[in-house]
């Protein structure tokens, strides 16, 4: 058996635990100020779709053009990010992100603009979208220890969160009242910074590297790193099939995917019509909607701050069960709020339960997955995820047509049976992060 030497988890001496070190530090500022871009752009797009048309069907459609990317780019994206420099591949996502951003803005202000080519621009968005979050999960194992990898995604996701909905949507809705092109305008100049920073990295970020493993010369592969940064090996490429013959024989891995799959798509389906369920069934002006998700935001990032914690005490298994519970009921209570606050509260709980299951997740994948095969096992994954997203909401789109509080009510029912069915397989999860877990 192949076993992972790790240094403590504590600094020596010290109660406290070890610091993730600098070069997370750009990591996370790289990931933080292109959340700041991300979260400018997915608001304003959506608010000047709606002077364009009110239609829940073409409102969708911008929503799926978000994740077809991830539908026929997620796989090539992961073959990229194991193949090439990780540092240069989310500079470069980001230089066609920030082109993007530009030329809706220049569109906008001389009134070229209509919903064919805000549904272009989501798209290059979504396809920059795949290169660089497929390139920063692929990144943090190779910055951070295998005992730190759950703190780490806390902190990446509680920046994303943060930033996304305290900062980003409600100054996006402000500006958007002032000029319909300036929050594209700043979130181009957001992408910018990640560039610099991205490439600021250590040689270390640039590949994937094995971990310092005892028993290595049995030849076994088992997912994880050492904590300080050591050169990238020269590695021959690995085909994507190889990514996916692994993924097939992990049965637990498999497993988790297909539930992710489901219950994934069930969210997608439900949050098609928020926009405007928020706009016309509670009556919140565009110049606050940013304000109202910001108000959401408070439990996505309570939820992505005591993950860690919750994880160390309950176990990695039953609090991922426990998050789908919650967050299907909060979806159903959505649905029946009879006013704002109401709404609010249950979307709130519902991105608090979302936040505990995604953090977990990131960092049992990271832990699983052989360091030279994720990034295409994980395009693989979100292809198999995301990539059916964009029927999912569609069709909630079509659902919202007759009542924009249908898609949460019957979302939720479908995760609470899915939830329920699978409740052995995600408790199970608790077990299996350890370096001896290998493909059955």
């Amino acid at each position: 058996m192949s076993v992972v030497t790790d240094t403590p988890a504590q600094a020596p001496g010290s109660g406290r635990p070890r610091p993730l070190g600098r070069d997370f530090t750009r990591l996370w500022s790289a990931a933080a100020f292109s959340n700041l871009a991300d979260g400018l752009g997915r608001t304003a797009v959506p608010l000047i779709a709606t002077t364009l048309t009110r239609d829940p069907l073409l409102i969708s459609l911008l929503g799926a053009a978000a994740f077809v990317p991830w539908l026929v780019f997620g796989v090539p994206a992961g073959v990229i990010v194991d193949r090439f420099d990780r540092r240069r591949v989310m500079a470069l996502a980001n230089t066609v992100r920030g082109a993007a951003a530009v030329g809706l803005a220049v569109l906008t202000v001389t009134g070229g603009l209509d919903v064919v080519w805000l549904l272009i621009g989501t798209l290059v968005f979504g396809f920059g979208e795949t290169l660089f979050d497929n390139a920063t999960n692929a990144v943090i194992p190779s910055v951070v220890g295998r005992d730190q990898l759950d703190r780490a995604n806390g902190r990446i996701q509680a920046a994303q969160i943060t930033i996304d909905s305290f900062l980003a949507q409600p100054v996006a809705g402000v500006l958007f009242a002032v000029s319909l092109a300036l929050p594209l305008w700043l979130g181009a100049a957001g992408y910018i910074v990640p560039i610099a920073l991205a490439l600021a990295l250590p040689l270390a970020a640039a590949r994937s590297r094995a971990s310092t493993i005892v028993g290595a010369d049995q030849g076994e592969v088992v997912a994880g790193t050492v904590p300080e940064p050591l050169p990238a090996p020269t590695v021959a490429p690995v085909p994507a099939g190889e990514a996916l013959r692994y993924l097939w024989r992990h049965r637990f891995l498999r497993a988790l995917v297909v539930f992710t799959s489901v219950v994934g798509c069930a969210f997608a389906f439900a949050q098609a019509p928020t926009l405007l369920y928020f706009l016309d069934v509670h009556g919140v002006p565009e110049i606050a909607i940013g304000f109202v998700t910001a108000g959401v935001g408070v439990g996505a990032l309570g939820g992505s701050l005591v993950a860690a914690r919750l994880v160390a005490r309950w176990g990695r298994g039953n609090v991922m069960w426990g998050a789908n519970l919650a967050a299907a009921a909060c979806m159903v209570a959505v649905g029946l709020a009879p006013n704002i606050v109401v709404a609010v509260i249950a979307y709130a709980g519902m991105a608090f339960a979302v936040s505990l299951w995604n953090v977990p997740w990131g960092a049992l994948r990271q832990q699983i997955i052989p360091p030279a095969l994720f990034g295409r096992t994980l395009g693989i994954i979100r292809t198999l995820t995301w990539g059916l997203f964009p029927v999912a909401t569609i069709l909630g789109g079509l659902v919202a047509s007759v009542d924009l509080r249908l898609p949460f009510i019957a979302a939720g029912a479908v995760c609470i049976v899915a939830t329920a069915v699978c409740t052995r397989l995600i408790r199970s999860a608790t077990g299996q992060g350890s370096p001896a877990a290998t493909p059955d």
